[in-house]
């Protein structure tokens, strides 16, 4: 049993051993990190500043903090604010000032940077601004909401990419390179695409589902793409729910209905389905853009994307999906008008920043005598009584706004028509005013 225990070889999976230690192996990130970028040209003249670097999961943002300590001879020390608090912060400052009386500077990084509160992210400041170490953050969450300004503006923000194809091929040459039971895959180019897919951008999760590989097929078995279907079943897609990426998704699949792309909006939708949204939110939101991006241009859209809630709460998924997508599609495909969306903002603006107008007399309702002898509702017109049903002239404004017109139809689908109606009844409140000042 001793001997059992003895055993030195401790499993290290596949993603540590292909971890870089130099700028030359860090695969992706060309944009930051290419021929003659500034972030390439700082740390190959050992030039370091306090950064943050943003991206989704698996792209490398805690490898190149550990590749920049390594080129820059920093010794690093790390902290996750998943666990970590201020006593943390204050332990991780200390020893780096112990470092930096030997004449060690220190890279201090801070996984998850996001997760700690903005009192605790204040406690990086006074160590940051004395350069007792070098700040690198990590997150998946946008900087801009989730990090104080005062960190931020010590920081410069490095957005880091998902992988792409040619990463991912980049990434299987090292791993057959180092790795024997890598090597003994004997995946074709179409199987291995179907592995860049699955990932998703995502490295960890290639490099976890090429160790799965070699556990589950046999040395040199030729693998075939039905083969790799089974092993990726249920494959999760990246979909945050509540994160950037569900905001980013979700500002696209509402932009590409308002572009009048139903395409676009289709495939939207569909990733988020897949990536496991709740579907009513999108019924709502549908019912949302009916209303802002379509308006009376196509009345019959708000009642469509209604008809797509209701069909989505009565039959659950995955059957009332398709409601959701005739529904996309119909909005995509309609005349478009915002001009409702923005009278509404106008008029509400205007209510919340002007004084209360008072209800012009004529308007008001006279139900008992004192308000008939207070001249309520005296000489109101009843536009059924007039000529094309429509009291020409008559004001509905208060005083201070008469004239204002907030409405203004576009000149297309039915708000064509509109437009032209309003227009008529616009010319007939003319000849009225020019008949009484005659």
């Amino acid at each position: 049993m001793a001997d059992l225990f003895q055993k030195n070889d401790a499993y290290q999976p596949l993603a540590d051993k292909l971890r870089p230690n130099s700028l030359s192996d860090y695969v992706g990130q060309s944009h930051i990190l290419g021929k003659d970028k500034p972030l390439r040209k700082a740390l190959e003249q050992k030039n370091i500043h306090s950064m943050i670097f943003w991206g989704p999961p698996g792209v490398g943002k805690t490898t190149l903090a550990q590749v920049i300590s390594h080129t820059v001879d920093a010794r690093f020390q790390t902290i996750s604010a998943v666990q970590a608090g201020v006593k943390d912060i204050k332990l991780a400052a200390e020893q780096a000032k112990q470092a930096k009386h030997i004449g060690e500077k220190t890279i201090l990084f801070v996984d998850e940077v996001h997760r700690f509160n903005k009192a605790q992210q204040d406690a990086f400041l006074p160590y940051v601004e004395n350069g007792t170490f070098i700040f690198i953050g990590a997150t998946t969450e946008n900087p801009s909401f989730e990090l104080n300004s005062a960190l931020l503006s010590r920081a410069r923000v490095y957005v880091l990419n998902s992988f792409t194809e040619q990463d991912f091929e980049v990434l299987w040459q090292r791993a057959v390179h180092l790795e024997p039971r890598i090597a003994a895959l004997n995946l074709d180019e179409p199987c291995r695409t179907m592995l860049f897919q699955y990932a998703d951008g995502d490295a960890r999760r290639f490099l976890n589902m090429l160790e799965i590989a070699a556990d589950y097929f046999e040395p040199g078995h030729p693998i075939t793409k039905q083969e790799i279907s089974g092993l990726l079943q249920a494959q999760p897609r990246r979909f945050d729910k509540g994160g950037e990426n569900f905001y980013d998704q979700i500002s696209a699949f509402h932009k590409s209905v308002r572009g009048s792309s139903p395409d676009g909006a289709l495939y939207w939708l569909c990733r988020m389905l897949d990536g496991g949204i709740d579907p009513l939110y999108l019924a709502r939101r549908m019912v949302r853009i009916a209303s802002e991006d379509i308006g009376n241009a196509d009345p019959r859209a708000l009642t469509l994307a209604l008809n797509a809630w209701e069909a989505q709460q009565r039959l659950g998924s995955p059957e009332g999906e398709l409601s959701l997508a005739q529904s996309a599609v119909y909005l995509a495909s309609a005349p478009k008008s915002n001009a409702v969306y923005k009278a509404f903002n106008e008029v509400m603006a205007l209510v919340r920043n002007e004084s209360s107008a008072e209800v012009p007399l004529h308007l008001r309702n006279a139900p008992t005598q004192l308000m008939k002898d207070l001249d309520y509702g005296t000489e109101y017109r009843y536009a059924h009584d007039e000529p094309n049903a429509y009291a020409a002239g008559e004001v509905y404004l208060p005083p201070e706004y008469a004239g204002k017109q907030f409405y203004k139809p576009v000149e297309r689908g039915l708000e064509k028509k509109i437009a032209d109606k309003l227009n008529y009844l616009n010319e007939l409140d003319r000849a009225s005013e020019n008949k009484r000042g005659g």
